[in-house]
């Protein structure tokens, strides 16, 4: 039985090897141009090169994302543009605008991915791009489980298809919105979104200019655009079942920390399933480390029909744990680590610890010593590194997080 892939968001250099080393099959990146994360860090061309290499010594594979929906002056160039990221390794490429594909195809021999933003909503227009030459169809995340199934009927067995499981979602027809350059000027096709589906909404009427009317009867006003983020860790059997060759995490402006977390719970999952699909059970400890991570509320998006996708009380995300640092290097002979700090953290502080294919755990960090070898009572100055003394191994890019509620604030 073949496995899913695992295809997880790469902003940054830094979250390419994160999201390799917790257990991605395969990583999309942002470079230079066209792809709708512009204020990612995305990738230039060396990073771009560092990061394939890094990925196919482990034998994973790199997608990069040219999804932006083009005006005339950004197409100058663009067949250049692709045959140097073929020449730097890159497997594929994830577009949109058949114009893009159409280059694509003509300077270089990259396998082509037809992005969610094409809105490929029923399987003959799925057809339609395999016969193209497009390699897999990532579907419109407005359509169900059943529908899904329906496409793995009708489509070749060497026609892929992916579809996202996880992360934010977009109240727009398929990400295809123009609120925000309504709003900002801010052209959220090109990857420049202010979310402006977010915002607070009050309805005026036309003769009450300065009188605000909340959609319902609350003071604090409503949020009726504001999207449900996507969870699909307690079905990720029907998910598989469905017959998609990939499933997909957002997140490519994420922290860290969320797709550390996020990466190794669906790698637990499917590996879960993978080793017992006939009598597959679903963890509690998988959703229960979602929830650790900066999110809004979940669902399960359109899988299973519309059940209620807007979360109309804030547009805030629930964050219940911060990332405190991040190990680099242990020495066994004292038994002190040495962490590079991300949030503020107190000597005698318990913390948990997050690292690939180890169920978390909790160590206490005491006997902290800055950079000098001076005692510190807290590591307060952003990325700063400390030593601690902690009496369980501790591995370099281990990662430290530790509830709101339980850091001092002092």
């Amino acid at each position: 039985m073949k496995k899913v892939e695992l295809l997880a968001p790469a902003g940054s250099l830094e979250k390419l090897k994160v999201a390799i080393d917790f257990g991605a099959d395969a990583v999309y990146v942002g470079g230079p141009r066209l792809n709708l994360r512009v204020f990612a860090d995305n990738f230039d061309y060396e990073e771009l090169r560092e990061g394939v290499e890094y990925a196919h010594e482990r034998n994973v594979k790199v997608y990069l994302v040219l999804n932006a929906i083009p005006r005339n002056f950004d197409m100058n160039g663009l067949g250049e543009y692709v045959k140097k990221c073929e020449s730097l390794g890159v497997d594929g490429v994830i577009a949109a605008d058949p114009g893009v594909i159409s280059i694509i195809k003509k300077n270089t021999q990259l396998e082509i991915h037809l992005s969610t933003q094409a809105n490929a909503m029923n399987y003959e227009t799925a057809r339609f791009w395999y016969d193209y030459g497009l390699k897999r169809i990532i579907l419109a995340r407005e359509l169900k489980l059943k529908e899904i199934e329906e496409f793995r009927k009708h489509l070749p067995e060497d026609c892929e298809i992916e579809v996202f499981v996880h992360g934010a979602m977009c109240m727009a027809y398929s990400g295809r919105c123009l609120i925000s350059n309504y709003m900002t000027s801010r052209d959220s096709n090109k990857g420049a979104c202010s979310q402006a589906c977010r915002y607070k909404y009050y309805l005026v009427e036309e003769k009450r200019p300065n009188e605000y009317f909340p959609v319902y009867e609350d003071d604090s006003g409503t949020y009726i655009m504001n999207s449900k983020d996507l969870c699909m860790i307690e079905h990720i059997d029907d998910v598989i079942r469905s017959g998609v060759s990939s499933v997909k995490i957002e997140g490519r402006m994420k922290s860290v920390f969320y797709l550390a977390m996020v990466v190794k719970m669906y790698r637990e999952a499917i590996d879960a399933y993978y080793a017992n699909p006939e009598n597959f059970k679903v963890d509690p400890k998988w959703k229960k480390n979602l929830e650790k991570i900066s999110h809004r509320r979940y669902s399960t998006g359109f899988f299973y029909g519309n059940n209620g996708e807007q979360s109309y009380e804030s547009s805030t995300y629930v964050r219940e744990y911060d990332i405190i640092g991040i190990v680099k290097a242990y020495n066994h002979e004292t038994k002190t680590a040495t962490i590079e700090q991300r949030n503020r953290v107190f000597n005698g502080d318990t913390v948990e610890i997050i690292r690939p294919k180890t169920e978390n755990f909790e160590v206490k960090l005491t006997n902290m010593k800055n950079e000098k070898g001076e005692n510190i009572e807290k590591a307060n100055h952003a990325q700063m590194i400390f030593t601690a003394n902690v009496d369980v191994e501790l591995k370099p890019n281990d990662f430290i997080i530790m509830k709101k509620n339980e850091i001092n604030l002092a």
